[in-house]
């Protein structure tokens, strides 16, 4: 009785699989490679549009204005004393997370 259950139930399809593979490829594009793909390109656009005088942190934690500018570095003032540091070191959301706010609170008047 069971060998003819068994045999009584149609055999699946390879072409269920190759459905599965490809909704799994989706799901990772768009939860994990299309996010990096933004976050990388905002980043890049971010350290395109530094200039002097721009309060930057990078991702070691050090806070500074930019003095100097190059292709590759960036000379950074902190505090007394003046740190040259790769401009790929200089991190979009940490500049964000500590500047920004801090520039859109308006003033009160007096």
């Amino acid at each position: 009785m069971i060998i003819t259950l068994l045999q009584a139930t149609p055999p699946s399809g390879g072409s269920m699989n190759w459905v599965f593979l490809g909704a799994i490829i989706l799901i990772f594009y768009f939860f994990m490679i299309n996010p990096q793909r933004k976050k990388a390109k905002l980043q890049a656009s971010f350290l395109d549009n530094l200039k002097k005088g721009d309060k930057v942190v990078t991702t070691s934690g050090i806070h500074g204005k930019i003095a100097e500018l190059t292709e590759a570095t960036v000379v950074l003032q902190s505090a007394d004393s003046k740190i040259k540091v790769d401009r790929s070191t200089i991190s979009s959301e940490f500049t964000e997370a500590a500047y920004k706010p801090l520039e859109a609170v308006p003033e009160k008047k007096s």
